[in-house]
């Protein structure tokens, strides 16, 4: 192997890199993004992990046997295709499914127009009546927890989510 120390010779391996890899890439880039479509089926993401491959080979290059250069890069792109679908998976376990609306637009309407009604007869009930419904409907919290939260007995939590619902009852049934 040649000493890189010297200027004049790490200059003449910078060059050899450069026209080997650049060699490289002009004969099998094509067939490299072939490859990696194959495995992750998303074009531009095979180009992306094509050129991410050719970068670390101009990085590390000489190789100690530079006769597996070609082996090197299939490597490289197949490790880095399914490295790029790990990404993916675990992407999609941590984002939510997106389902389409399947009421139509009267329908939408009107159920905004009941939520509106349903927080406008929330936000008149008193403080403590208002978070028992909203922990025990809207989050669906045990009474037990409830009182815990708040600070409350468990029975107070009971008596005064009876007597909210009974009134938010009695004003939605105004407001309609």
């Amino acid at each position: 192997m040649v000493s890189t120390s010297d200027p004049y010779w790490a200059a003449l391996a910078q060059d050899d890199a450069r026209s080997a890899v650049s060699e490289l890439y002009q004969r099998h880039w094509a067939g490299l993004v072939r490859l990696a479509v194959l495995v992750m089926d998303d074009r531009q993401a095979a180009e992306d992990v094509v050129q991410e491959a050719f970068a670390d080979l101009y990085r590390h290059w000489p190789l100690r046997d530079s006769g597996k250069a070609l082996g090197y890069l299939r490597t490289a792109v197949v490790n880095r295709s399914r490295s790029v679908l790990r990404r993916r998976k675990v992407a999609r376990l941590y984002t939510p499914h997106h389902e389409a609306p399947d009421d139509s637009a009267e329908t939408s309407a009107v159920l905004g127009e009941d939520r509106s009604q349903v927080r406008q007869a929330l936000r008149a009930l008193p403080t403590r009546t208002r978070a028992v419904l909203v922990l025990r409907y809207y989050f669906d919290l045990p009474f037990a927890e409830i009182a815990e939260i708040l600070g409350i007995g468990e029975s107070t939590a009971r008596s005064t989510s009876s007597r909210g619902i009974a009134v938010l009852t009695d004003r939605l049934k105004e407001l309609r």
